[in-house]
Parts: structure tokens; C-alpha cells; sequence
């Protein structure tokens, strides 16, 4: 009998000093703004980043050259409790349209005007198997902290 080892979601679970509303605010309609202009794909750098504010809408980079580039599409848009994001981009950096891996964000209100902030990206084993797509995984935990640690400070301010 042979088992599959599925890779690991990435999860990250923090408190913001916002009330749901504001966090959603931000991490939404102000995703452009706390996005790091470090993260992105393709040749030219990232000028903007995103989401379409409904199901069914795009989410993804403008660049310097002009060029809108893909990441995805919003697959849930639940304000101000939850974001439901199609990552359609590769191990390789690159848009794949066949591709589908979720990224999931819940705001959760905890008093006091807080709230916390539940992060997943699950399906990462569509990648492949690949020592590269392994490297990848790897680096994406750490990655999406940086990211998620820049959306915390905006959502502070």
C-alpha cells in the first residue's frame, strides 16, 4: 500500500489593531497600497497590485511597462469576513491558467476594536513534485510572512 504525503498548507493566524471593516478595507480595496512592489511576476517591476471587489473578478499586477499580469481570480467575497483568492501562479513564478491553488483570508472580530487575521494557502502540492517546486514551498512560508507583516502595518496605521 502506498501512501501520498501531501505538502503542508501555509498558514498564518495574527492580531491586527483593526476593527474587521478596516483590515478588510485595507487588505481589499487597499491592496495596491501595503503589497510589496517586491513580489511580483514577469519582467518589469510591480507599480500596483488588485483585487476586483467581487466573485468572479481578477486579482492582479500592474507593472511599470503596462502590462496587467494575472495572479488569479476571487473565487469568495464575504466583507468583512472573508477573501477567497485563486493562486494561479507557478513554482516558476509565472501565470499558469490551469493551475488552482486557494488562498484563503478570514477576519475574525476579537474585541477592542481588533481582529484576527486567519491565512491559508492550501492545494500546494499542484505544483508538482519537482525538486523545484519543493524549493518554492519552501520559500513561500517565508514569503508570505514578509507579505502578510507589510499588510499588518497598513492595516495599523
Amino acid at each position: 500500500m502506498s501512501q501520498t504525503i501531501r505538502p503542508a498548507d501555509i498558514r498564518k493566524s495574527f492580531v491586527v489593531r483593526a476593527t474587521p471593516e478596516k483590515a478588510w478595507a485595507v487588505f481589499t480595496s487597499g491592496f495596491g497600497r501595503w503589497w510589496p512592489k517586491t513580489h511580483y511576476i514577469g519582467p518589469s517591476p510591480l507599480t500596483d497590485a488588485v483585487v476586483e471587489p467581487r466573485a468572479g473578478g481578477r486579482w492582479y499586477g500592474v507593472h511599470a511597462d503596462g502590462v496587467e499580469r494575472p495572479w488569479g481570480a476571487v473565487l469568495a467575497w464575504e466583507p468583512p469576513r472573508r477573501l477567497l483568492l485563486d493562486w494561479q501562479i507557478s513554482h516558476e513564478w509565472g501565470y499558469q491558467p490551469d493551475l488552482h491553488t486557494d488562498v484563503e483570508v478570514l477576519f475574525v472580530p476579537v474585541g477592542d476594536g481588533e481582529t484576527r487575521i486567519d491565512f491559508t494557502h492550501r492545494d500546494l502540492e499542484r505544483f508538482g513534485d519537482s525538486e523545484a517546486a519543493a524549493a518554492t514551498r519552501a520559500g513561500m512560508d517565508r514569503g508570505w510572512g514578509l507579505i502578510l507583516e507589510a499588510f499588518k502595518v497598513a492595516a495599523e496605521s
